[in-house]
Protein backbone atom coordinates (compact mmCIF):
# COMPACT_ATOMS: atom_id res chain seq x y z
CA UNK A 1 0.00 0.00 0.00
CA UNK A 2 2.71 2.82 1.22
CA UNK A 3 4.91 1.59 -2.12
CA UNK A 4 1.23 2.53 -4.61
CA UNK A 5 1.22 5.83 -2.25
CA UNK A 6 4.87 6.59 -3.75
CA UNK A 7 4.42 5.57 -7.24
CA UNK A 8 0.63 8.00 -7.25
CA UNK A 9 2.81 10.59 -5.64
CA UNK A 10 5.00 10.76 -8.60
CA UNK A 11 2.74 10.40 -11.31
CA UNK A 12 0.68 13.60 -9.78
CA UNK A 13 3.70 15.40 -9.64
CA UNK A 14 4.35 14.95 -13.07
CA UNK A 15 1.19 15.80 -14.30
CA UNK A 16 1.20 18.44 -12.31
CA UNK A 17 4.14 19.76 -14.40
CA UNK A 18 2.93 19.05 -17.79
CA UNK A 19 -0.65 20.70 -16.54
CA UNK A 20 1.56 24.05 -15.71
CA UNK A 21 3.78 23.86 -17.98
CA UNK A 22 6.95 23.63 -15.68
CA UNK A 23 7.38 19.58 -16.38
CA UNK A 24 11.36 19.83 -16.40
CA UNK A 25 11.13 21.29 -12.81
CA UNK A 26 8.80 18.71 -12.06
CA UNK A 27 10.73 15.78 -13.14
CA UNK A 28 13.68 16.43 -11.43
CA UNK A 29 12.05 16.95 -8.30
CA UNK A 30 10.25 13.81 -8.97
CA UNK A 31 14.14 12.25 -8.87
CA UNK A 32 15.30 13.88 -6.41
CA UNK A 33 12.44 12.71 -4.47
CA UNK A 34 12.07 8.99 -5.69
CA UNK A 35 16.56 9.17 -4.92
CA UNK A 36 15.63 10.33 -1.58
CA UNK A 37 13.25 6.89 -1.45
CA UNK A 38 15.73 5.37 -2.28
CA UNK A 39 18.47 6.28 -0.07
CA UNK A 40 16.08 5.78 3.16
CA UNK A 41 15.01 2.00 1.86
CA UNK A 42 18.94 1.21 1.28
CA UNK A 43 19.47 2.23 4.33
CA UNK A 44 16.93 0.23 5.88
CA UNK A 45 18.56 -2.59 4.49
CA UNK A 46 21.33 -2.13 5.45
CA UNK A 47 19.42 -1.88 9.19
CA UNK A 48 17.97 -5.13 8.72
CA UNK A 49 20.70 -6.99 7.32
CA UNK A 50 22.99 -6.04 10.40
CA UNK A 51 19.94 -7.31 12.60
CA UNK A 52 19.77 -10.60 10.67
CA UNK A 53 23.44 -11.16 10.40
CA UNK A 54 23.98 -10.19 14.07
CA UNK A 55 20.99 -10.71 16.41
CA UNK A 56 17.68 -11.76 15.42
CA UNK A 57 16.36 -12.19 19.38
CA UNK A 58 16.39 -8.05 19.25
CA UNK A 59 13.50 -6.43 18.13
CA UNK A 60 12.98 -5.96 14.60
CA UNK A 61 14.85 -2.06 13.49
CA UNK A 62 11.72 0.14 12.29
CA UNK A 63 11.58 0.12 8.27
CA UNK A 64 9.99 1.53 5.63
CA UNK A 65 6.19 0.77 5.97
CA UNK A 66 6.39 -1.02 2.37
CA UNK A 67 8.46 -3.67 4.00
CA UNK A 68 7.12 -3.76 7.05
CA UNK A 69 4.26 -6.45 6.25
CA UNK A 70 6.45 -8.64 4.19
CA UNK A 71 9.49 -8.18 7.14
CA UNK A 72 6.63 -8.57 9.41
CA UNK A 73 5.52 -11.69 8.63
CA UNK A 74 9.52 -13.16 8.03
CA UNK A 75 10.03 -11.94 11.50
CA UNK A 76 7.23 -13.75 12.92
CA UNK A 77 7.82 -16.75 10.64
CA UNK A 78 11.32 -16.63 11.84
CA UNK A 79 10.14 -16.24 16.08
CA UNK A 80 7.55 -19.30 15.47
CA UNK A 81 10.11 -21.42 13.73
CA UNK A 82 12.85 -20.83 16.69
CA UNK A 83 10.21 -21.49 19.41
CA UNK A 84 9.19 -24.74 17.69
CA UNK A 85 13.05 -25.44 17.69
CA UNK A 86 13.03 -24.69 21.28
CA UNK A 87 10.49 -26.89 21.91
CA UNK A 88 11.66 -29.73 20.16
CA UNK A 89 14.90 -29.19 21.81
CA UNK A 90 13.69 -29.11 24.92
CA UNK A 91 11.30 -32.12 24.14
CA UNK A 92 14.66 -34.18 23.11
CA UNK A 93 16.70 -32.93 26.17
CA UNK A 94 13.75 -34.22 28.65
CA UNK A 95 13.49 -37.47 26.66
CA UNK A 96 17.04 -37.66 27.15
CA UNK A 97 17.56 -36.88 30.78
CA UNK A 98 14.35 -39.49 31.80
CA UNK A 99 16.16 -42.25 29.81
CA UNK A 100 19.37 -41.75 31.40
CA UNK A 101 17.22 -42.02 34.81
CA UNK A 102 15.91 -45.52 33.39
CA UNK A 103 17.29 -48.53 34.79
CA UNK A 104 17.31 -50.10 31.21
CA UNK A 105 19.46 -49.53 28.44
CA UNK A 106 18.46 -47.82 25.69
CA UNK A 107 19.86 -47.19 22.17
CA UNK A 108 18.58 -45.45 18.97
CA UNK A 109 19.06 -46.85 15.89
CA UNK A 110 19.00 -45.12 12.56
CA UNK A 111 17.54 -46.64 9.50
CA UNK A 112 20.60 -48.09 8.71
CA UNK A 113 20.83 -49.19 11.85
CA UNK A 114 23.99 -47.35 13.36
CA UNK A 115 24.09 -45.88 16.86
CA UNK A 116 22.75 -42.37 16.76
CA UNK A 117 22.24 -41.98 20.78
CA UNK A 118 22.65 -44.34 24.14
CA UNK A 119 22.40 -44.05 28.24
CA UNK A 120 24.49 -44.73 30.85
CA UNK A 121 22.63 -47.98 31.35
CA UNK A 122 23.36 -49.19 27.89
CA UNK A 123 27.21 -48.05 27.53
CA UNK A 124 27.60 -50.41 31.33
CA UNK A 125 25.83 -53.46 29.54
CA UNK A 126 27.24 -53.38 26.19
CA UNK A 127 30.94 -51.65 27.11
CA UNK A 128 29.88 -48.92 24.82
CA UNK A 129 31.43 -45.19 25.15
CA UNK A 130 29.34 -42.60 24.01
CA UNK A 131 31.67 -40.67 22.83
CA UNK A 132 33.44 -43.09 20.44
CA UNK A 133 30.89 -45.25 19.14
CA UNK A 134 27.77 -42.99 17.81
CA UNK A 135 27.21 -43.74 14.19
CA UNK A 136 29.04 -46.77 14.25
CA UNK A 137 27.17 -49.77 13.16
CA UNK A 138 24.97 -51.62 16.18
CA UNK A 139 26.44 -54.92 15.69
CA UNK A 140 30.26 -54.03 15.64
CA UNK A 141 29.26 -54.03 19.77
CA UNK A 142 26.65 -55.99 20.14
CA UNK A 143 27.17 -59.80 18.73
CA UNK A 144 24.65 -61.93 19.96
CA UNK A 145 23.23 -63.87 16.95
CA UNK A 146 19.87 -63.58 19.12
CA UNK A 147 19.65 -59.42 18.75
CA UNK A 148 20.52 -59.79 14.81
CA UNK A 149 17.77 -62.19 14.42
CA UNK A 150 15.11 -60.21 16.66
CA UNK A 151 16.33 -56.88 14.14
CA UNK A 152 16.46 -58.71 10.53
CA UNK A 153 13.05 -60.22 10.98
CA UNK A 154 11.50 -57.32 12.44
CA UNK A 155 10.28 -59.18 15.31
CA UNK A 156 9.13 -55.51 17.29
CA UNK A 157 8.56 -55.88 20.68
CA UNK A 158 9.34 -59.54 20.70
CA UNK A 159 11.95 -60.65 24.06
CA UNK A 160 15.37 -62.28 23.58
CA UNK A 161 17.14 -63.43 26.65
CA UNK A 162 21.05 -62.88 26.11
CA UNK A 163 24.07 -62.81 28.53
CA UNK A 164 27.01 -60.18 28.47
CA UNK A 165 29.96 -59.82 29.18
CA UNK A 166 29.77 -59.14 32.55
CA UNK A 167 27.21 -62.77 33.07
CA UNK A 168 24.22 -60.38 33.26
CA UNK A 169 21.20 -61.74 31.92
CA UNK A 170 19.38 -58.78 29.73
CA UNK A 171 15.70 -59.03 28.17
CA UNK A 172 15.83 -56.98 25.05
CA UNK A 173 14.01 -56.08 22.57
CA UNK A 174 13.31 -53.43 19.72
CA UNK A 175 10.76 -50.70 19.06
CA UNK A 176 10.13 -48.71 15.97
CA UNK A 177 9.59 -45.10 15.80
CA UNK A 178 10.31 -42.17 13.29
CA UNK A 179 11.13 -42.19 9.86
CA UNK A 180 12.14 -46.20 10.03
CA UNK A 181 14.42 -45.26 13.41
CA UNK A 182 14.96 -48.05 16.43
CA UNK A 183 15.12 -48.69 19.68
CA UNK A 184 16.88 -51.34 21.78
CA UNK A 185 15.59 -51.57 25.08
CA UNK A 186 17.93 -54.09 27.23
CA UNK A 187 16.40 -54.77 30.67
CA UNK A 188 18.71 -56.49 33.44
CA UNK A 189 16.97 -59.69 34.56
CA UNK A 190 19.53 -61.78 36.64
CA UNK A 191 17.78 -61.11 39.81
CA UNK A 192 14.53 -62.26 38.72
CA UNK A 193 16.53 -64.91 37.17
CA UNK A 194 18.37 -65.99 40.36
CA UNK A 195 14.98 -65.52 42.39
CA UNK A 196 13.15 -68.19 39.59
CA UNK A 197 15.84 -70.67 39.68
CA UNK A 198 15.47 -70.22 43.85
CA UNK A 199 11.73 -70.56 43.80
CA UNK A 200 11.77 -73.57 41.45
CA UNK A 201 14.43 -75.28 43.52
CA UNK A 202 12.37 -74.20 46.92
CA UNK A 203 9.30 -75.86 45.70
CA UNK A 204 11.70 -78.79 44.77
CA UNK A 205 13.01 -79.26 48.42
CA UNK A 206 9.93 -78.60 50.18
CA UNK A 207 8.09 -81.26 47.64
CA UNK A 208 10.78 -83.94 48.53
CA UNK A 209 11.52 -82.78 52.27
CA UNK A 210 7.54 -83.24 52.64
CA UNK A 211 7.45 -86.73 50.32
CA UNK A 212 9.36 -89.04 52.52
CA UNK A 213 7.33 -88.69 55.79
CA UNK A 214 4.13 -88.80 54.17
CA UNK A 215 5.25 -92.01 52.00
CA UNK A 216 6.35 -93.17 55.43
CA UNK A 217 2.62 -92.11 57.06
CA UNK A 218 1.39 -93.76 54.74
CA UNK A 219 3.12 -96.77 54.42
CA UNK A 220 2.35 -97.42 58.17
CA UNK A 221 -1.17 -96.39 57.88
CA UNK A 222 -1.41 -98.97 55.45
CA UNK A 223 0.28 -101.89 57.44
CA UNK A 224 -1.82 -101.40 60.28
CA UNK A 225 -5.28 -101.35 58.63
CA UNK A 226 -4.47 -104.63 56.68
CA UNK A 227 -2.80 -106.12 60.00
CA UNK A 228 -5.13 -105.12 62.97
CA UNK A 229 -4.10 -108.35 64.48
CA UNK A 230 -0.51 -107.16 64.52
CA UNK A 231 0.92 -107.48 68.61
CA UNK A 232 0.42 -104.45 70.63
CA UNK A 233 4.32 -104.07 70.68
CA UNK A 234 4.75 -104.07 66.88
CA UNK A 235 2.00 -101.60 66.58
CA UNK A 236 3.32 -99.44 69.43
CA UNK A 237 6.65 -99.16 67.65
CA UNK A 238 4.68 -98.05 64.42
CA UNK A 239 2.95 -95.78 65.98
CA UNK A 240 6.37 -94.23 67.58
CA UNK A 241 8.10 -94.11 63.58
CA UNK A 242 4.82 -92.65 62.45
CA UNK A 243 5.38 -89.77 65.78
CA UNK A 244 8.52 -88.99 64.33
CA UNK A 245 7.69 -88.02 60.99
CA UNK A 246 4.69 -86.14 61.76
CA UNK A 247 7.49 -83.84 64.59
CA UNK A 248 9.45 -83.99 61.15
CA UNK A 249 6.64 -82.47 59.25
CA UNK A 250 5.82 -80.31 61.84
CA UNK A 251 9.34 -78.77 62.67
CA UNK A 252 9.52 -78.24 59.00
CA UNK A 253 6.35 -76.08 58.52
CA UNK A 254 6.85 -74.32 62.03
CA UNK A 255 10.68 -73.06 59.91
CA UNK A 256 9.31 -72.34 56.75
CA UNK A 257 6.70 -69.78 58.41
CA UNK A 258 9.10 -68.43 60.91
CA UNK A 259 11.73 -68.17 57.64
CA UNK A 260 8.31 -66.65 55.83
CA UNK A 261 8.08 -63.87 58.63
CA UNK A 262 11.66 -63.75 58.48
CA UNK A 263 11.80 -62.52 54.65
CA UNK A 264 8.85 -60.45 54.80
CA UNK A 265 9.95 -57.62 57.37
CA UNK A 266 12.21 -55.44 56.18
CA UNK A 267 14.06 -54.98 59.94
CA UNK A 268 13.32 -56.29 63.60
CA UNK A 269 9.86 -55.35 65.15
CA UNK A 270 9.04 -54.83 69.05
CA UNK A 271 12.65 -54.03 70.05
CA UNK A 272 13.75 -54.02 73.33
CA UNK A 273 16.40 -54.22 76.09
CA UNK A 274 17.27 -57.15 76.95
CA UNK A 275 19.36 -58.90 79.47
CA UNK A 276 22.25 -60.89 77.83
CA UNK A 277 22.64 -63.72 80.68
CA UNK A 278 19.46 -63.85 80.94
CA UNK A 279 18.95 -64.72 77.15
CA UNK A 280 22.24 -66.69 76.85
CA UNK A 281 21.14 -69.03 80.37
CA UNK A 282 18.26 -69.30 78.39
CA UNK A 283 19.82 -70.84 75.14
CA UNK A 284 22.41 -73.03 77.33
CA UNK A 285 19.16 -74.74 79.06
CA UNK A 286 17.55 -75.98 75.47
CA UNK A 287 21.40 -76.92 74.43
CA UNK A 288 21.34 -78.88 78.00
CA UNK A 289 17.89 -80.61 77.16
CA UNK A 290 18.55 -81.29 73.48
CA UNK A 291 22.40 -83.06 74.35
CA UNK A 292 20.48 -85.29 76.61
CA UNK A 293 23.97 -85.34 78.64
CA UNK A 294 25.38 -86.62 76.12
CA UNK A 295 27.71 -83.60 75.45
CA UNK A 296 30.37 -81.25 77.60
CA UNK A 297 28.65 -77.83 77.13
CA UNK A 298 30.73 -74.85 78.50
CA UNK A 299 29.31 -71.56 78.94
CA UNK A 300 31.66 -68.46 79.49
CA UNK A 301 29.87 -66.28 81.71
CA UNK A 302 28.40 -62.86 79.59
CA UNK A 303 29.70 -59.65 79.91
CA UNK A 304 27.38 -57.48 82.23
CA UNK A 305 25.01 -55.93 78.91
CA UNK A 306 22.05 -55.25 77.57
CA UNK A 307 21.23 -55.93 74.11
CA UNK A 308 18.72 -54.04 72.05
CA UNK A 309 16.49 -56.42 69.54
CA UNK A 310 13.61 -58.79 69.31
CA UNK A 311 13.87 -61.40 71.66
CA UNK A 312 12.10 -64.06 69.78
CA UNK A 313 14.18 -63.35 66.33
CA UNK A 314 17.50 -63.35 68.93
CA UNK A 315 16.91 -66.71 70.97
CA UNK A 316 15.93 -68.15 67.25
CA UNK A 317 18.80 -67.21 65.44
CA UNK A 318 21.35 -67.63 68.86
CA UNK A 319 19.40 -70.46 69.37
CA UNK A 320 19.88 -72.40 66.01
CA UNK A 321 23.76 -71.84 66.12
CA UNK A 322 23.30 -74.21 69.33
CA UNK A 323 21.39 -76.39 68.62
CA UNK A 324 22.78 -77.22 65.63
CA UNK A 325 26.56 -77.44 67.20
CA UNK A 326 24.42 -80.05 69.50
CA UNK A 327 22.84 -82.17 66.69
CA UNK A 328 26.41 -82.30 64.47
CA UNK A 329 28.90 -83.28 67.52
CA UNK A 330 29.40 -86.64 68.48
CA UNK A 331 28.58 -87.97 71.69
CA UNK A 332 31.22 -87.24 74.36
CA UNK A 333 32.13 -83.65 72.27
CA UNK A 334 32.60 -80.38 73.86
CA UNK A 335 30.43 -77.42 73.06
CA UNK A 336 31.65 -74.03 74.32
CA UNK A 337 29.79 -70.80 74.63
CA UNK A 338 30.64 -67.03 75.14
CA UNK A 339 30.49 -63.85 74.47
CA UNK A 340 33.99 -62.26 72.91
CA UNK A 341 34.43 -58.67 72.73
CA UNK A 342 36.26 -56.22 70.13
CA UNK A 343 36.46 -52.27 69.82
CA UNK A 344 33.19 -51.96 68.23
CA UNK A 345 31.73 -55.33 68.03
CA UNK A 346 30.52 -58.28 70.34
CA UNK A 347 30.06 -61.56 69.21
CA UNK A 348 28.56 -64.51 70.47
CA UNK A 349 30.58 -67.70 69.50
CA UNK A 350 29.81 -71.09 69.66
CA UNK A 351 32.41 -73.75 69.06
CA UNK A 352 32.34 -77.47 68.65
CA UNK A 353 34.46 -80.58 68.32
CA UNK A 354 32.11 -82.46 65.63
CA UNK A 355 33.31 -83.29 62.00
CA UNK A 356 33.92 -79.78 60.73
CA UNK A 357 33.08 -78.66 57.40
CA UNK A 358 34.88 -78.44 53.91
CA UNK A 359 35.65 -74.85 52.76
CA UNK A 360 33.71 -75.46 49.45
CA UNK A 361 30.26 -76.04 51.48
CA UNK A 362 31.46 -72.92 53.76
CA UNK A 363 29.76 -69.80 51.35
CA UNK A 364 26.27 -71.88 50.62
CA UNK A 365 25.45 -72.85 54.36
CA UNK A 366 22.92 -70.08 54.52
CA UNK A 367 21.13 -70.97 51.56
CA UNK A 368 17.67 -72.67 52.17
CA UNK A 369 17.69 -76.06 52.13
CA UNK A 370 21.55 -76.74 51.36
CA UNK A 371 22.81 -79.31 53.63
CA UNK A 372 26.81 -80.87 53.95
CA UNK A 373 25.33 -84.45 54.80
CA UNK A 374 22.02 -84.94 53.86
CA UNK A 375 21.51 -88.48 55.44
CA UNK A 376 22.86 -86.79 58.60
CA UNK A 377 20.81 -84.20 58.89
CA UNK A 378 17.57 -86.55 58.45
CA UNK A 379 19.33 -88.19 61.12
CA UNK A 380 19.99 -85.76 63.58
CA UNK A 381 16.03 -83.94 63.13
CA UNK A 382 17.21 -80.99 60.76
CA UNK A 383 15.41 -79.11 58.36
CA UNK A 384 17.55 -77.59 56.33
CA UNK A 385 16.64 -74.26 57.16
CA UNK A 386 18.45 -73.54 60.84
CA UNK A 387 20.91 -70.86 59.66
CA UNK A 388 19.05 -69.29 56.62
CA UNK A 389 16.37 -67.92 59.87
CA UNK A 390 20.33 -67.20 61.52
CA UNK A 391 21.00 -65.08 58.52
CA UNK A 392 17.96 -63.32 58.36
CA UNK A 393 17.44 -62.81 61.96
CA UNK A 394 20.54 -61.47 62.28
CA UNK A 395 20.60 -58.94 59.57
CA UNK A 396 17.57 -57.89 61.13
CA UNK A 397 20.04 -56.87 64.27
CA UNK A 398 22.54 -55.10 61.43
CA UNK A 399 24.72 -58.35 62.44
CA UNK A 400 26.54 -61.18 60.37
CA UNK A 401 27.07 -64.53 60.70
CA UNK A 402 30.90 -65.50 60.09
CA UNK A 403 31.94 -69.10 59.90
CA UNK A 404 35.08 -71.18 60.81
CA UNK A 405 35.82 -74.69 59.97
CA UNK A 406 38.64 -77.43 59.83
CA UNK A 407 37.17 -80.77 58.79
CA UNK A 408 38.08 -83.58 61.73
CA UNK A 409 38.61 -80.98 64.35
CA UNK A 410 35.45 -78.83 64.34
CA UNK A 411 33.46 -75.44 63.81
CA UNK A 412 32.78 -71.95 65.59
CA UNK A 413 29.85 -69.94 64.37
CA UNK A 414 29.77 -66.65 65.18
CA UNK A 415 27.30 -64.18 65.23
CA UNK A 416 28.49 -61.02 65.08
CA UNK A 417 26.40 -57.91 66.57
CA UNK A 418 27.38 -54.03 66.27
CA UNK A 419 28.22 -52.92 69.89
CA UNK A 420 25.86 -49.83 69.71
CA UNK A 421 23.21 -52.21 70.01
CA UNK A 422 24.62 -52.85 74.06
CA UNK A 423 24.78 -51.15 76.92
CA UNK A 424 25.85 -51.49 80.38
CA UNK A 425 23.27 -52.98 83.06
CA UNK A 426 22.56 -50.46 85.32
Amino acid sequence: MYSLKKTVAIALLILLGWRIQQLTPCLLFAVILQSYWLYRDAASLKKFTDWVKRDLSRPLPRLPQSWEELIGLMYRSSKLRARQQHTLTQALLSFRSAAQAMPDGVITLDANNHIEWLNATAESQFSLQGNRDLQQPLFNFVRQPEVADLLNAQQWGKVAHIRNHRGQTLAVQFVTFGAGQKMLLARDITQLEKLETMRRDFVANVSHELKTPLTVLAGFLETLQEHQDLPASQQSHYIHLMNDQAQRMRRLVEDLLTLSALEASAGASDERWLNLTELTNAITEDAYVLSQQQHQIQLSPPPAYLILGNESELRSALGNLVSNAVRYTPPGGTISLSWQETQDQLAFHVADTGLGIEAQHLPRLTERFYRVDRARSHATGGTGLGLAIVKHALTHHQARLDVESELGKGSTFKAVFPLARFRPVN
